[in-house]
């Protein structure tokens, strides 16, 4: 008991990213948009996150440092979003085709940044990341029972997420009736980007010392796994998340156990993928998705 409860702080670090990222990718699909971009958009978030950090801590700014770059991650991340926001809705391209490219986008920007910025593909190494608390909690993990939460009262108790959830669901009826439905979905997709920086500068913050290409590491493709598993709703998504995220801190607490010391380390490494393969698999017969998930929308279409 001791032993597990002594790991749960690196459990909820690891899970906290990766809820925030869901809960932005079930926002986007409530709306009618997938996003299979969120991987990249944390790319983007964690780069000039950790950018920004580096920059302001250098210059003798650290005090604040920490909330300004995660808040500035955020908000390129939701700027750089609108690039899929666009294509998918206004162009009504292939919201896959262009998820896919806005991965690619950002992995080539991110570095073309580093390069600019520090002469190199990654940042450069900053001093002080985020600090734990008495309980040995990251601020990450408050944040995204935050954003949980305020996701569930957003969509279930106010009007602006019931006229969301029925974008997704049946947008002609949603527009017959006066709701915007364009601005809706650029709106969730805008959530799902703004999210997306905040997993990618949580990330950034707290599991490493600078951002690299690999710091993402597959996080976002396991947050949108994360959406489909958890059935598109908040509470849902969170059971997933802690799912997936302890699994994915198998390969940094195994260490801890003496019987796990014998297997060799690429084993924890693949866990969170096969246990989300598994999830998809198992879980694939069912649609719970969103009626219009995926489909663009023409005003006046039936």
């Amino acid at each position: 008991m001791m032993m597990f409860i002594n790991t749960l702080p690196t459990v909820l670090m690891m899970v906290a990213p990766i809820l925030i990222a869901a809960i932005g990718g079930m926002v986007c699909e409530r709306s009618g948009v997938v996003n299979i971009a969120i991987e990249g958009l944390m790319g983007i978030g964690a780069c000039a996150c950790a950018s920004c950090h580096y920059l302001m801590e250098a210059a003798g700014c650290g005090r604040y440092s920490i909330w300004v770059a995660l808040l500035l991650g955020c908000v390129i991340s939701a700027l750089f979003s609108l690039i899929h926001a666009f294509a998918a809705i206004d162009l009504k391209a292939d919201q896959t085709i262009s998820g896919t490219g806005i991965n690619l986008l950002a992995d080539g920007i991110t570095i073309f940044a580093s390069q600019i910025l520090f002469k190199a593909d990654r940042t450069k190494e900053y001093r002080i990341g985020m600090l734990t608390d008495k309980l040995g909690m990251y601020p990450t993990v408050y944040i995204a029972i935050i954003v949980v939460v305020l996701a569930w009262f957003v969509l279930y108790k106010t009007p602006f997420g019931m006229h969301l959830r029925a974008c997704g669901e049946h947008p002609a009826a949603a527009d017959s009736v006066g709701i915007n439905v364009r601005g809706i979905r650029y709106t969730g997709v805008a959530v799902s980007g703004f999210l997306s920086g905040l997993a990618g500068g949580c990330i950034v913050l707290t599991q490493t010392i600078q951002y690299t290409s690999n710091t993402i590491n597959g996080r976002g493709f396991i947050a949108i796994a994360a959406v489909a598993f958890g059935r598109w709703t908040p509470l849902g998504v969170t059971g997933a998340a802690l799912l997936f995220g302890a699994s994915s801190a198998m390969s940094v607490i195994a260490t801890n156990f003496q019987s796990l010391r014998v297997l060799p380390t690429e084993i924890f490494n693949i866990f969170p993928y096969v246990i989300t393969l598994l999830a998809l698999i198992i879980f694939s017969g069912r649609d719970y998705a969103p009626a219009a998930d995926g489909k663009p929308y023409e005003k006046g279409a039936s």
